[in-house]
């Protein structure tokens, strides 16, 4: 599995990568972590609001931080509701 967070670096970019290293010790499941941090590859996500959070390449939130507890769920297999951000439209879908 890998997980990509993306953003350009900001705090709340920093908070996200922290709770999603934590998630991964606390499950112990075997996880690639990487960072998106150049806009243009960002973009190519479909994403437009940071941070965004990635499952081999599938965007699972936008525009939050989700709960280490979300991030340890989806990491356990559980698929994010969403698909993306929240705004209702399914764009990050």
């Amino acid at each position: 599995m890998k997980l990509e967070i993306l953003g350009t670096g900001c705090p709340k970019c920093k908070k996200l990568m922290q709770l999603v290293t934590e998630a991964v010790q606390e499950t112990g499941v075997s996880v690639e972590i990487a960072k998106v941090e150049k806009i243009d590859d960002i973009v190519r996500y479909g994403v437009m609001m940071t941070p965004a959070l990635a499952f081999d390449g599938k965007v699972a939130v936008a525009g939050r931080i989700p709960s280490k507890d979300e991030i340890k769920k989806w990491i356990g297999g559980d698929k994010p509701k969403s698909g993306g951000c929240n705004c209702g439209s399914k764009c990050c879908s």
